[in-house]
């Protein structure tokens, strides 16, 4: 999985500019202190690794934005990890990735968020694998976002792409019909298109790194239960359940771009 956090980054008053910020290190350090980071893979004799703890992913890279970065002045952070195995029952972790990537950026200042994108291993995924009470394991988080001030609802459009791959426009209908009859108040849809490699926001990476350039995609338009990298996850997490339902198996460049300001 892949997360790269848009918008701006205004570092706080207080902090030491002589002090060097790594975006690894703080990822890394926020996944420990979590729980979430899986370090079996590190490196020690045959008894280190079986004393190592499971997590959720492995650290891969990290990075900030520089003020050449061909991706864009607004990309504020990005972050690369290595996915564990998915539990039958579970989704991909998306919104752990992205508390914990958010977590980081933090530290550094304040952050006035415009956009975030992912990199989701939706080829991971065994929807036949799921059992009866989750089908679409995201959906057993669902009522988290129940009841939530309706002031916070944020317009959004969300981008999804299968890259080279058809995959996306061939199951856009039913994924749109998916998402518009599931019972959740994380999003409310509006409507949808196919769209091409035009418009898509850059991402932090080379084409060859998943299934690039972004030739295949669509836009989903709706609203939010609010603007915020829990709920921008669990509808990822959501859509990337759905699409593996429908036969995607291919990684999917998932963008979520907020529209205008709340309120």
């Amino acid at each position: 999985m892949l997360a790269a956090l848009h918008g701006e980054l205004t570092a706080h008053a207080w902090g030491d500019p002589g002090f060097e910020h790594d975006a690894y290190s703080l990822f890394h350090q926020r996944s420990l202190a979590m729980g979430w980071l899986d370090d079996r893979s590190a490196g020690g004799g045959s008894e280190d690794r079986l004393r190592r703890a499971a997590g959720l992913w492995a650290m891969n890279d990290a990075g900030w934005n520089a003020p050449s970065n061909a991706f864009g002045a607004d990309l504020v952070s990005w972050f690369q990890v290595e996915a564990s195995a998915v539990a039958d029952d579970r989704p991909l972790p998306v919104r752990s990735f992205l508390q914990c990537a958010e977590s980081a950026t933090l530290q550094i200042g304040t952050l006035r968020l415009t956009a975030v994108q992912l990199l989701l291993p939706v080829q991971g995924l065994d929807a036949a694998a799921r059992p009866a009470y989750a089908p679409l394991p995201s959906m057993l988080t669902a009522d988290w976002f129940a009841e939530r001030d309706p002031r916070s609802r944020t317009p959004v459009e969300v981008n999804i792409n299968s890259g080279r791959d058809t995959s996306v426009p061939d199951v856009a209908e039913r994924l749109a019909d998916c998402l518009r009859h599931l019972d959740q108040p994380v999003f409310a849809y509006s409507s949808h298109d196919l769209v091409g490699q035009d418009g898509v926001l850059a991402p932090p990476f080379d084409d060859g790194f998943w299934n690039g350039p972004p030739l295949h995609g669509m836009v989903l338009r709706g609203e939010l239960t609010e603007w915020s990298c829990d709920a921008v996850g669990w509808l990822a997490e959501a859509l990337a359940d759905a699409a593996a339902s429908l036969g995607v198996r291919t990684p999917l460049l998932f963008t979520v771009t907020r529209t205008r300001s709340a309120g």
